[in-house]
């Protein structure tokens, strides 16, 4: 999966996550920052496969294996 420009609105707790956030698009490594930084209020049930995919792919891109949270 190509993660190097995301679609926000393409990933539910994301979008939620990023919510005060003008722009839309947002590159991978910023996007696992975010997770990162707020996975307190990621609802872990209501992830998808695709976003569940997407953490993935971000944490072995770029965080090197690791979900620091």
């Amino acid at each position: 999966m190509k993660t190097d420009i995301l679609i926000m609105d393409d990933y539910p707790q994301l979008v939620l996550l990023g919510w005060n956030r003008a722009e839309r698009e947002i590159t991978g490594e910023k996007a696992l920052a975010l997770y990162e930084r707020n996975w307190r209020f990621v609802d872990k049930n209501a992830l998808t496969n695709k976003e569940i995919m997407l953490i993935n792919d971000l944490k072995t891109k770029y965080g090197q294996g690791v979900l620091n949270v």
